[in-house]
């Protein structure tokens, strides 16, 4: 009975994780105006998650971020959406698997990246406040690292078609993609994670339900 009220919590807590990420996904919430560039804010409770309740939830919470990525190429489409929608595939099943990996799968790993490297974290008994923001950093990161190098990977004659450059341009717009977005967006969240990491790691202790590795990371 005790382990049926645990996974009940889970689920329920998973349920409410992914709630905020449809939230964030389809309201201006989802995105940060920085000093030069709009920050992304949907895989945050992504990587919360996993940090929370495991890479298990990481996975789901970012499988959710993915089908919301690819309901919004489908249905408001833009240059890029043939990378992220496999109804907007322009090489068709091939495509659209491809374009399936890049909107979803790519998005799942961010949950399982965080979620492991919370959990050595804790092994290794890091301290929260340089644990959580490091996490933070790496799961952004994952994010941007794998949907842009697999979209060079996958659709660089498509990528450069819609950007109107050569093929031998691509790399060049991955890059400084990566560069210009991905990494303020991997700081934003390496803040964001510590600051929200921190205190619903205190409101789980209250609550009875302990974060994947709470009691030994100090």
């Amino acid at each position: 009975m005790k382990e049926q009220r645990h996974d009940t919590r889970w689920m329920v807590s998973v349920a409410l994780m992914a709630a905020i990420v449809i939230v964030l996904a389809n309201t201006p919430l989802g995105m940060i105006q920085l000093p030069i560039i709009k920050a992304t804010t949907v895989h945050i409770p992504v990587i919360i998650g996993a940090v929370l309740l495991g890479p298990s939830a990481g996975a789901i919470l970012g499988a959710v971020f993915g089908i919301c990525s690819l309901i919004s190429n489908t249905m408001a489409p833009t240059l890029l959406s043939f990378a992220f929608s496999p109804f907007m595939s322009t090489s068709g099943i091939p495509g659209a698997l491809k374009a399936l990996w890049i909107s979803v799968g790519c998005r799942i790993l961010i949950g399982v990246a965080a979620g492991w490297l919370w959990i050595l974290f804790t092994k290794l008994k890091v301290n929260q406040f340089i644990a959580l923001p490091i996490v933070g950093f790496i799961g952004s990161m994952v994010n941007t690292v794998t949907v842009m190098g697999s979209i060079y990977l996958l659709f660089a004659q498509q990528y450069a078609a819609a950007k109107e450059v050569a093929v031998s341009a691509v790399w060049g717009l991955i890059m400084g993609t990566v560069t210009a977005s991905g990494i303020p967006e991997a700081i934003a969240a390496a803040i964001l994670v510590l600051a929200l990491g921190k205190a619903l790691i205190q409101v789980f202790r209250k609550t009875g339900m302990n974060a994947i590795g709470v009691q030994t990371v100090k």
